[in-house]
This record gives C-alpha cells, sequence and structure tokens, in this order.
C-alpha cells in the first residue's frame, strides 16, 4: 500500500518558485564568474598587504642607517636606492589600484549585460525559470540581489584596502594626492556607488539590447561616458575656494590643496590667464600694469573638501543607479509582461 509523504520543508523553501530558490540559481549557475571576480578582488589585497609588510621593513633599514634622501653620500647609495625603490613601487601600486578600481565597474557592468541576462535572453533558457512559477520580475530581482550584494562586498574591500595602503604611504617621498583618481577613486564611498551604477548599466543594457556582445559593448561605452564627465565636473560638484594674494606676496600655497585654476586678476575683478604676460619681453609687473593687474588668485580645493566631493558624487551615483533598475523593470514588465 502506498502512502503520500509530506515534501521535506527544505525542498519547498528552496524551489524557484521563491526569491531564495531563485538567488541559489543564479549564485550555481554564475559560479565561475563569481570566483573570478573573487580572484580580481583578493589578488590586489594581498599584494597590498604583502608590499605595505616588506616596505616597512625597507623603512626601518633606512630609518636606521641615518642616510638622508636629500644629501646621499656613497657609503649611504644602495640603502637610499632601495628606499626610493620601495617608495616607487607603492606610488605604482596606487596608480594600478586606480585602474582596477575605474574598470571594475565596467567588468561588473559587463558580466551582468552578458552572461546574467542578455545571453539567457537571447537564447531562450529564461522560459525555464519563468515556467516554475518565477515571475519575470522575481528573476531579475533575484539576479540583482546576489550581483548587488558581492559587488557591494567587493568594492567596500578593495577601497578599504586601499584606504588602509594610502594612509601609510601619505607621508612618503612618492605620494599621489588625495584629488587623484589613484586616490580618491580607490577610497571613501565613491567606488562602491561606480561598482553598483556599472551593475545598474550593466542590467538596464541587458534587457534592453538582449543580445551578449551587444549589451557588453554597451554598458562599457556609456559607464566610459559616465566617468568622463565625472572627471570633467567634479571639481565643480562642491563651491570652490578662492584666494587672492598680490603678485610678489609671500603666499604659501594650502598644504593637500587641489589646485583648479589660476590666473591673474584686474582692478575691476577680471580675471586674466596665468599666460598673459609669459611671451612678453617687459618685466612681469610692467606686463601686468598694462593689464591693470597686480593680484593673483588661486582656484582649489582644500582636503577639508575631500568628503563633501564624495558624498554628492556618490549620491549622483546611486540617483543614476536607481534610475537605470527602474528603467530595467519598467522595459522588462512592458516586453514580457
Amino acid at each position: 500500500m502506498s502512502t503520500l509523504t509530506r515534501p521535506k520543508t527544505e525542498a519547498v523553501a528552496t524551489t524557484p518558485g521563491t526569491l531564495r530558490g531563485s538567488v541559489r540559481v543564479v549564485l550555481r549557475v554564475h559560479r565561475r564568474s563569481l570566483r573570478t571576480l573573487g580572484g580580481v578582488v583578493l589578488l590586489p589585497v594581498f599584494w597590498m598587504v604583502g608590499l605595505s609588510l616588506w616596505t616597512d621593513r625597507i623603512a626601518e633599514r633606512f630609518a636606521a642607517s641615518g642616510c638622508s634622501v636629500e644629501n646621499t653620500v656613497t657609503s649611504c647609495g644602495a640603502t637610499v636606492r632601495d628606499y626610493l625603490d620601495a617608495e616607487m613601487m607603492q606610488s605604482d601600486t596606487q596608480s594600478w589600484a586606480g585602474l582596477l578600481m575605474m574598470a571594475l565597474p565596467a567588468l561588473v557592468g559587463a558580466f551582468v549585460a552578458g552572461p546574467a541576462i542578455a545571453r539567457e535572453l537571447e537564447i531562450g533558457t529564461f522560459r525555464l525559470s519563468w515556467s516554475q512559477s518565477v515571475s519575470p520580475a522575481r528573476w531579475l530581482a533575484a539576479k540583482l540581489l546576489v550581483l548587488a550584494v558581492l559587488t557591494v562586498a567587493a568594492a567596500s574591500v578593495l577601497a578599504s584596502v586601499c584606504a588602509w595602503f594610502w594612509s601609510r604611504d601619505a607621508d612618503a617621498y612618492y605620494s599621489n594626492g588625495w584629488f587623484e583618481w589613484s586616490v580618491y577613486g580607490t577610497t571613501g564611498t565613491v567606488p562602491v556607488a561606480y561598482a553598483l551604477l556599472g551593475l545598474a548599466l550593466g542590467t538596464l543594457a541587458g534587457v534592453l539590447v538582449r543580445r551578449t556582445v551587444a549589451a557588453m559593448a554597451a554598458t562599457a561605452v556609456t559607464y566610459g561616458l559616465v566617468l568622463a564627465t565625472f572627471n570633467t565636473v567634479r571639481d565643480s560638484l562642491w563651491p570652490i575656494r578662492t584666494d587672492v594674494f598680490a603678485v610678489g606676496s609671500r603666499y604659501v600655497f594650502p598644504k593637500d590643496s587641489w589646485p583648479v585654476a589660476q590666473g591673474y586678476v584686474t582692478s575691476a575683478g577680471e580675471r586674466l590667464p596665468v599666460e598673459i604676460c609669459l611671451s612678453s619681453e617687459r618685466d612681469l609687473v610692467d606686463c601686468l600694469a598694462t593689464h591693470d593687474s597686480s593680484q593673483r588668485y588661486l582656484d582649489h580645493h582644500p582636503a577639508s573638501h575631500y568628503w563633501p566631493l564624495q558624498l554628492v558624487e556618490t549620491g549622483i551615483l546611486l540617483a543614476l543607479a536607481a534610475l537605470a533598475v527602474f528603467a530595467a523593470f519598467r522595459v522588462l514588465r512592458r516586453l514580457h509582461g
């Protein structure tokens, strides 16, 4: 006599019809790509930690030697050279980390646009999930949930390690300014926001284009345009501080400030370019006098503007990401109900 057995609770809880089941399917289907993304993040982390430990030993040896970079005697040649090589390697690593953080959102977006979404829509495998009580919206939400969590975790870890790495090198002989992308783009909240924007752009491109290669290309191009735009307008995201001082005065450039623009000011307040008297054969003061100017100006962002700039840019990026995700769900609903 046969009997009916009640399904196990675990089996019911992980069926594709639930969001949890859909999440597990996404993790299983894309496990190789996700492991690759993890390797892309972890390798630079291990490199920066190992490099910091190595440069610490070099710096301690240099400090104990009593040698100086400015006045190097013959006996200190090798010690100074090793120290400067280590510092240069630290600076180069910052630059490479900046390039990686710049490319990471494009990589995330291209993966989402191509293999994760467009490929399934292109070859029709999405029908298998949708036929198992998974709505199009839940199918897309599961993918976004998994990838958003992993993207935020990866970008946060990498940004935190970069911030730690940069803070240890802030007073080194070779040191990048906080406003350079190798520092600004790898620390704070901006890297996470760019990563989420890449995810959102990839989602929208995948749903719109529905062709793997074309969606990946569209994501990369769109992200590149956004990045180029912010690199152009970033200095205007927060009010610039302007210093005006007399020509020939003992004005000292503010330490760690980001210079945006400089030149000369006439008595009427009109700004003149800094090159206005470079080609003149007359004395600088006489040349400026003919232009009714005796003062210079400097537009700059002090180091205290780091967080305001970061937070404003982060807010704009997150708003763009939310708009792209909303548009992706709207397009999916219009095309597939």
